[in-house]
């Protein structure tokens, strides 16, 4: 039994909205609901712009749930980690079956209403990205394996093909290296973040790589999975959805990457405790740059499509 298991949430008040909203992940959500768009927008054809918001819409509503499904297993490794103490369940706002309800309840509403608004293939590649995160990632995987990043990083990287599927109702090569993108990129930027915060996984038994093969093989780990990710992420710019921009956008932004990465794993643990994790926190932070600007180029080559400009 872990220490986690030790700490039980407690109700110690009633539940706001800003604590309802705080179930669904909204930075999560925000991330989803934007390479959803993209993927959307990058799609051949395109649909009507009130379906497209529609779609976008359900994607955000299915990504919340998944949250909140999330939280309310997670409750208890919640209670122990310092950055997810205020959560709504460990703070006793929300209690973990209104949580549940909530989880369970939007994922049925999102997936039937996408599959309404626009296609079932689209729903049904919503509704297996919900079960996927809640079931396979949190319920299984996440306590499991230190690998629970690797494999379920699947998890954030179906949006883009949901978005797609929208417009096409179907699967291709594109859409296939969107989510491959995020795929790959989901490790090195989340072991980055596990660098400086490994007691917090530690303490709430959760076998992050870190914690179960130390700083060493996690760094060695960033770099190989960076070294991967660079010729998936510049070869993307060669298909229907890359052109000038992302190519750009690109090369500079993995040859940044990789630099950043190379710099990770030759730092001695020494270094890197002697500067707070200097380097670590800015690879963290240049990874949320990398995946935003990636998709905003994808964006910026489909905007400019219609004009002759975008694409190759």
């Amino acid at each position: 039994m872990s220490d986690a298991s030790l700490h039980t949430p407690t109700q110690t008040g009633e539940a706001g909205f800003g604590d309802y909203f705080a179930l669904l992940k909204p930075r999560v959500m925000s991330l989803v609901v934007f390479t959803a768009m993209v993927g959307l927008l990058a799609a051949p054809g395109g649909v009507h712009p009130f379906i497209a918001f529609c779609a976008v819409l359900f994607i955000a509503v299915g990504g919340g749930a998944s949250g909140a499904l999330n939280m309310w297993w997670d409750a208890d490794i919640d209670a122990v980690m310092k950055r997810t103490t205020s959560r709504p369940i460990p703070s006793g706002k929300v209690a973990p079956g209104e949580a549940m309800a909530i989880g369970l309840t939007l994922s049925v509403f999102a997936v039937i209403m996408l599959g309404l608004a626009s296609n079932w293939v689209a729903a049904g590649l919503l509704a297996f990205t919900i079960f996927f995160y809640a079931v396979i990632y949190t319920m299984w995987l996440k306590r499991w394996t230190p690998q629970n990043i690797v494999i379920g990083g699947a998890a954030g990287a179906f949006p883009p093909m949901i978005g797609w599927a929208v417009v096409t109702g179907g699967i291709s090569l594109e859409s296939v290296l969107m989510f491959m993108l995020i795929f790959m990129w989901t490790p090195p930027h989340f072991w980055a973040l596990a660098l400086f915060m490994k007691s917090d996984y530690k303490e709430a038994g959760v076998p992050m790589l870190t914690v179960t093969h130390g700083r060493k093989v996690t760094r060695a780990h960033i770099l190989v999975y960076t070294i991967l990710l660079a010729p998936l992420a510049i070869g993307t710019g060669l298909t229907s959805i890359g052109g000038p921009i992302y190519m750009v956008t690109a090369v500079v932004l993995n040859a940044l990457f990789l630099w950043g990465a190379y710099k990770i794993w030759r730092r001695p643990e020494e270094a890197a405790k002697a500067d707070m994790y200097r380097s670590e926190k800015s690879f963290f932070g240049l990874s949320l740059l990398y995946l935003f600007l990636h998709f905003g180029a994808i964006l910026a080559e489909a905007a400019l499509k219609p004009y002759g400009l975008g694409g190759w």
